[in-house]
């Protein structure tokens, strides 16, 4: 078994994580996304908690890549990120227009049921933090019945006074992995502000992942998954908060892959072409 690592050393963050050149980085839209499969995922999360250095993981769907266009602040946060994957289908479709092609889906929710699945097998300790009290603690209880060392859980509740010491709480678990369940843009700046506080070597946001787990909201069966209609699946079960959410946003993520495809066939046509052969 890998040593825990816990017992290592922790080692200030840099900002542009060295391990990430192992792997290669697209932009969708202008957002970043790693081309990557789950598998490959995996061992690169590896890589990054043993390095042991605090970095910072990404899930992109069609809503984060608007709200990154439209935020700056939120683009540079994502472009700072150790592992950036493709959390929704319409990623991996927007891909296939703007090249290079995604292998697959890497769901935020499977990735972080896949570590806890690492975090038993190699000893790594865990952190929850984020949704309301209740189902932060069920979704506790549910990795430690796969073996995970869970070294903490708190809710997602707590004032702007109060966050220093939500960090310092973090800290003093000393986890390997902190998975942090907050809306966007809210989980990315408080990653991205308090990554070397934390003393995490890998800080995943995951969303509403721990309502999944907790049993409190149910996940698309899987041809909807396959399908990239997960989103309807989530919108019937809140449709006061998401129907326009995802009326607006899948629309302008359309329109925007739309352009940026149109622009894409326009520099390609404006290159010079090779000279023809004159005729005999």
């Amino acid at each position: 078994m890998t040593t825990p690592r816990h017992v290592q050393a922790r080692v200030a963050p840099a900002p542009v994580p060295p391990e990430a050149d192992r792997w290669r980085r697209t932009h969708i839209c202008g957002v970043p996304v790693d081309v990557l499969t789950m598998e490959e995922t995996l061992v690169a999360a590896s890589e990054l908690i043993e390095s042991g250095r605090p970095h910072q993981h990404v899930a992109i769907n069609a809503a984060k890549v608007v709200a990154a266009r439209r935020d700056p602040r939120l683009r540079q946060i994502i472009e700072s990120c150790a592992l950036a994957n493709a959390d929704g289908q319409s990623i991996v479709w927007a891909s296939r227009l703007l090249r290079p092609r995604l292998p697959e889906r890497v769901a935020g929710i499977d990735f972080m049921l896949r570590m806890w699945e690492v975090a038993a097998d190699r000893g790594y300790r865990v952190y929850l933090l984020g949704a309301k009290p209740s189902t932060v603690q069920k979704a506790a209880d549910a990795a430690r019945a796969q073996g995970v060392t869970v070294v903490g859980a708190r809710s997602g509740y707590w004032t702007p006074a109060e966050e220093p010491a939500v960090v310092a709480e973090v800290a003093g678990s000393r986890p390997d992995l902190l998975f942090v369940g907050l809306p966007t843009p809210r989980k990315e700046e408080f990653l991205h502000r308090h990554l070397d506080g934390l003393r995490t070597p890998l800080a995943v946001g995951v969303g509403g992942s721990f309502d999944v787990v907790a049993g409190e909201v149910t996940r698309a069966p899987r041809w909807m998954q396959r399908t990239g209609l997960e989103w309807v699946h989530r919108m019937r079960q809140e449709p006061r908060r998401l129907v326009r959410r995802y009326a607006e946003g899948n629309l302008k993520f359309v329109a925007m892959v739309a352009r940026d495809a149109t622009n894409r066939l326009r520099r390609g046509s404006r290159r010079p072409g090779r000279p023809r052969r004159a005729a005999r």
